[in-house]
């Protein structure tokens, strides 16, 4: 039992460590799209549709990256995801056209996220850690990664500011590098085939047939629109408002900050009560900050106070969805079925970072997306109502559920 203990604590400790790197890095993204498309010329929809494809790519390869994590461990996969994270920043670092941004920020980057970050290390911890234990863990591992957003983001401005946009990526590339040693330590072992276990493509019609496995998703693609449009035009928001670049960057560092203690208290709190019933009110939550920020005037107090309150709220909804996915359809097929879920994420991510810089170049401001982030805080609220986390029967003829 002991060995077991300190096996489960070895991947919570080096789990968490691969997330706050690679959680931290992506969070500074933000704040080169102003120095970068000011340097080379472009319009901001050149950046944002290369962080929209980063996004998109991320989520596209999820599913699969998850699959090969359960099916071999997710040793391999987050060394291959950490060698192609740091090529992909040393690559954004020498670009100079709208097509080497994509290829590196948007391809090389996003694939290199899918091995690093939420489906395939919760999919570890989860097969890992004790199902009472699981919802707990699953929050602290979170609130790694919002460590990361916080103590990293502070970094990345100095670098930016001291170096330049170009130089600063290289480092980030070095430090990037960082995860291909620690992933190959974490050594997790893939949860051992049962009689009763489903193929993949039983797990996969299983969860298609289940209606709160497409509500959970679409649930999910709110969150990605709204996080990502926030996190990468929010420092441009307030820059063009009046507001110093350092706000920004403080306000990004809030977030991570708070958000530590946002998802920790929301993987205890999913191990007592209706995880479906936490996301419902943590959705409403966001729609009142959003709505709150920008009826209030606009100053270097409320856009902390924003930073403040979204933080609580930002990544909570990780381990209440890897939560559930685990509650309703078990762990074997974990990092995949997440994975699945998480696509839906980065598709919502994909359409609020580009629809930002979209409107932005169309209108000169935000306020078309900012709207639909309220509006669709409503819809997410409503759709987690409906969904059902007690475990898929298994006994019976598969049946359609909420």
């Amino acid at each position: 039992m002991d060995t077991l203990r300190r096996h489960a604590l070895l991947i919570i400790i080096l789990g968490s460590l691969v997330i706050s790197l690679a959680m931290g890095l992506r969070h500074g993204f933000g704040l080169f799209l102003e120095p970068m498309s000011s340097d080379l010329g472009w319009g901001r929809e050149v950046f944002a549709f290369a962080l929209a494809l980063q996004n998109l790519i991320w989520g596209l390869a999820q599913p699969f990256t998850g699959a090969l994590a359960d099916r071999f461990g997710a040793a391999r996969v987050i060394v291959v995801g950490g060698l192609l994270y740091a090529l992909g920043l040393v690559m954004m670092g020498m670009s100079d056209s709208a097509l080497g941004m994509s290829l590196s920020a948007g391809l090389l980057i996003g694939l290199g996220l899918s091995g690093t970050t939420f489906s395939v290390i919760l999919g570890a911890v989860g097969r890992t850690v004790a199902p009472e234990k699981r919802s707990l863990a699953m929050g602290i591992v979170s609130a790694a990664g919002s460590f990361g957003q916080f103590a990293m983001l502070p970094g990345t401005l100095g670098l930016l500011q001291w170096l330049g946009w170009s130089a600063a990526l290289l480092v980030m590339g070095g430090l990037a590098a960082l995860m291909v040693p620690l992933g190959g330590m974490l050594r997790d072992r893939p949860s051992q085939r049962q009689a009763s276990d489903l193929s993949l493509g039983a797990a996969l019609d299983e969860a298609a047939n289940h209606r709160g496995f497409w509500l959970l998703c679409l649930g999910f693609f709110v969150c990605g629109f709204q996080v990502v449009f926030i996190g990468v035009h929010l420092p441009g928001y307030l820059f063009d408002n009046g507001i110093a670049v350092q706000v920004g960057s403080t306000v990004l560092a809030l977030v991570g900050l708070f958000n530590i203690v946002g998802t920790y208290t929301a993987g205890w709190l999913g191990g007592h009560h209706s995880k479906p019933r936490l996301l419902t009110w943590l959705y409403l939550a966001r729609g009142v900050v959003i709505t709150l920020f920008l009826v209030a005037p606009l100053s270097t107090t409320s856009a902390y106070l924003f930073g403040i309150a979204m933080g609580l709220l930002w990544l909570s909804t990780v381990p209440l969805t890897n939560g559930i996915v685990a509650s309703v359809f078990g762990v074997r097929h974990l990092s995949m079925l997440g994975g699945i879920v998480f696509l839906f994420h980065q598709l919502g991510s994909f359409m609020g970072v580009w629809l930002g810089g979209f409107f932005y170049d169309l209108n000169g401001d935000y306020d078309v997306v900012w709207k639909l982030a309220i509006v669709l805080s409503i819809v997410a609220a409503a759709l987690h109502w409906f969904i059902n986390e007690a475990p898929v029967d298994r006994s019976a003829p598969a049946q359609v559920e909420a």
